[in-house]
């Protein structure tokens, strides 16, 4: 699959860091000119250095500003051209139950996720089909297909994120476009470090035997590597991934109990 995004462009939110800045280096490793997002400067400059190839830039911002997004977008598309491959990628909400979430929680959730998703797809759209070349990635979480306890903001957003992606596969299907999942399991992040250490503080455990348990819980019986999660996203994003569509693919060892 090597140099088969010659001439491609990406736009990877999350960059910086974890699972988005692993698919970053798959889709240049692939030939793709890179454009990474994220909130931290000194760490999108880094990535991009060590990135193969050229014509990778940064965008620093924070993704929940919906108005810088969509005027630093849209001066990055006139600027220097269209972009064929979206990478929706943000941390996720905090962990705790359903019952006790703010309405805040829900909101921020829905603005990190679903509504800046759907404003960067609107910007995007124009230049996929011009090019009859479009590829929507979304990362999100294999609560979509099985809710995870103590994630209730999480497994909401991420539901409605899988429904979102959904219909919006059926309606850029015939223009090029395709738009599909990806599920991670527990994978080696800081977010899983996050979650671990919240895991350990409410249930009186060491981290380590909380990640212990956790990898017990993987047929694999290990933590996945982001950058296995890049190479699902660099798949899909090829030309190879033609008719694949409106799919949710999980990266997880196995864990996921149902087909």
């Amino acid at each position: 699959m090597h140099e088969q995004l010659n001439g491609k462009r990406a736009l990877v939110c999350g960059a910086s860091q974890g699972i988005g800045a692993a698919i970053a280096v798959a889709l240049a490793e692939q030939g793709c000119a890179v454009t990474a997002l994220a909130r931290t400067q000194s760490k999108l400059e880094a990535l991009v250095a060590r990135l193969p190839g050229d014509g990778h830039r940064v965008v620093c911002l924070d993704i929940s500003d919906l108005n810088a997004l969509k005027q630093t977008i849209s001066q990055e598309l006139a600027v220097h051209g269209d972009i064929h491959i979206l990478i929706n990628n943000s941390g996720g909400p905090a962990p705790g139950p359903i019952a006790q979430a703010s309405p805040e929680a829900f909101t921020a959730g829905l603005q990190n996720h679903i509504l800046a998703a759907a404003c960067l797809t609107q910007l995007l759209l124009p230049g996929m089909k011009k090019a009859a070349y479009g590829r929507i990635i979304n990362i999100i979480s294999t609560s979509v297909k099985i809710p995870i306890p103590n994630l209730g903001v999480s497994n909401t957003i991420r539901g409605a994120m899988a429904s979102w992606a959904k219909t919006l596969s059926l309606e850029v299907a015939a223009d090029g476009i395709t738009v599909n999942n990806i599920l991670p399991g527990f994978t080696q992040t800081p977010r899983l470090d996050k979650l671990i250490s919240a895991a350990a503080e409410r249930l009186g455990k060491s981290e380590e035997d909380v990640a212990q348990l956790w990898r017990e819980r993987v047929p694999a019986r290990r933590f996945g590597d982001p950058k296995e999660t890049a190479a699902a996203a660099a798949f899909l994003a090829s030309p190879a991934a033609g008719y694949i569509n409106g799919v949710n693919l999980p990266v997880d060892g196995g864990r996921t109990g149902c087909l």
